[in-house]
């Protein structure tokens, strides 16, 4: 059976800092890229990050069913997975890896039920969780106060996961992320 292991949390709580660890010690997982219209951050790479597109395009893929789900996160800022990027890993032999937002997460689980597990990668607390975004130093104040409220109505979604990983610490979280991920795999 093909599987799908999807990580959402607020930004800024460590999921893709989970994920690329999967990935680089799991050869039998691959990341799904997520398309976006967003614009790259520094040192992103278009196929590799994200795939980048214009808000027209994004928009013509939706009209056309390419997605398996989408959203629009923030006014003109639109995410979302294409059926054709899942698939391509899925033929290479891998579980596929999703690194999206809470809602994004949700609906994933939604559509792939058994095939997927899902976790959600609760920060210890919402202050915490403000300064590693401010540490970032790659957010306006304004864009800062945006995500941050967002996280706010995020963290009440947490039990609509399969599981909780509490990223604390994060060496431990790493590795119960990893005892996560195996069990699944081999269920």
């Amino acid at each position: 059976m093909n599987k799908v292991i999807i990580f959402s949390a607020p930004s800024g709580a460590g999921k893709t800092t989970v994920v690329h660890h999967l990935l680089h010690t799991r050869k039998d997982m691959a990341f799904s890229v997520s398309a976006t219209t967003r614009m790259p951050r520094p040192g992103e790479e278009h196929g590799k990050d994200y795939y980048f597109l214009s808000e027209e395009e994004f928009e013509r893929n939706i009209a056309e069913d390419k997605f398996v789900e989408w959203e629009q996160v923030y006014n003109g800022l639109f995410y979302g997975t294409l059926k054709s990027e899942v698939q391509r890993l899925w033929d290479e032999g891998k579980v596929v890896l999703f690194d999206v937002d809470v809602a994004g997460g949700i609906n994933l689980k939604k559509i792939y039920g058994d095939q997927a597990l899902s976790i959600f990668v609760k920060p210890p607390s919402l202050d915490v969780l403000e300064t590693r975004l401010r540490k970032r130093g790659t957010e306006t104040e304004e864009k800062l106060e945006e995500r941050i409220k967002k996280a706010r109505t995020e963290l009440d979604y947490e039990d609509q996961f399969d599981r909780v990983l509490l990223n604390n610490k994060l060496g431990e979280a790493l590795v119960e992320a990893t005892v996560l991920a195996e069990r699944f795999i081999h269920e």
